[in-house]
């Protein structure tokens, strides 16, 4: 398993594709909290703050994480190499969780240099330290939980087909309605007393409620159970070769 992890991550560090990604996410949460002239510009805002950060990069991510996973099981289904790595001595189980940690590690290693963000911060504050930083810590919990969740959906997305256009809109759909959907349906009030509880369907619920810097086990409860079950129907979709 730790094999494939190990190629999966030097194949995307090896291609363009790891560094296209890690530059775009950079360059666009970049713009957006340093240059354009927004309400998430920290220069412009006036206050010590990386809310901006946190609010633009889960819908960067949205995009960009389904362009990293949209090859994984894509390719191999379309370059005929499936059937040849399904022969090797491992399980589907550990044929999923070295993709799915290969995408997670990609996008932990985009996320860390924003971390220089949290020192310009710091020090740009009227005191220097001025940071809430349990907000801070919890925002980018909460920022590594998302991000592992759209992996998951993303990875089962492309283990549906063998076309990496079709696994990339399946995922921005999936990863789109997992964060927003249950949240506009809620807007809707639609179902009475049950609104509550559709919102607290969607991602960003809880992505926003560990954005405070309050741990809750719910959340935790939430992101893993969220991960654990895309990653289970992955490994049903490779099981249908036995049917």
């Amino acid at each position: 398993m730790w094999t494939m992890f190990r190629k999966e991550v030097s194949g995307f560090l090896s291609s363009l594709i790891g560094y296209i990604v890690i530059a775009v996410f950079l360059l666009i949460n970049g713009l957006f909290i340093w240059i354009f002239p927004m309400e998430f510009n920290i220069l412009q805002y006036g206050y010590a703050t990386l809310d901006g950060l946190f609010v633009i990069a889960p819908f960067v991510f949205l995009f960009l994480i389904p362009a990293i996973t949209m090859r994984l099981f894509a390719d191999e289904r379309r370059s005929g190499t499936m059937e040849l790595l399904l022969t090797k001595p491992v399980s589907d189980l550990q044929i999923i969780l070295s993709k799915y940690l290969a995408g997670v590690v990609l996008v932990v290693i985009a996320i860390l240099p924003t971390l220089v963000y949290v020192i310009a911060v710091w020090q740009l504050g009227l005191e220097p330290g001025n940071l809430d930083k349990g907000g801070t810590l919890g925002s980018y919990l909460g920022l590594l939980f998302l991000s592992a969740a759209f992996v998951a959906a993303g990875i089962f997305a492309s283990s549906l087909t063998d076309n990496q256009i079709v696994a990339f809109i399946l995922a921005v759909f999936l990863c789109g309605f997992s964060y927003i959907g249950f949240e506009s349906i809620h807007n809707l009030e639609l179902f009475g007393r049950f609104d509550l509880f559709i919102k607290a369907l969607g991602i960003n619920a809880h992505y926003i409620s560990m954005s405070r810097g309050v741990i809750d086990t719910r959340d935790l409860v939430y992101f893993l159970s969220y991960i654990v079950f895309f990653l289970m129907l992955t490994r049903l979709t490779l099981q249908r070769r036995y049917w």
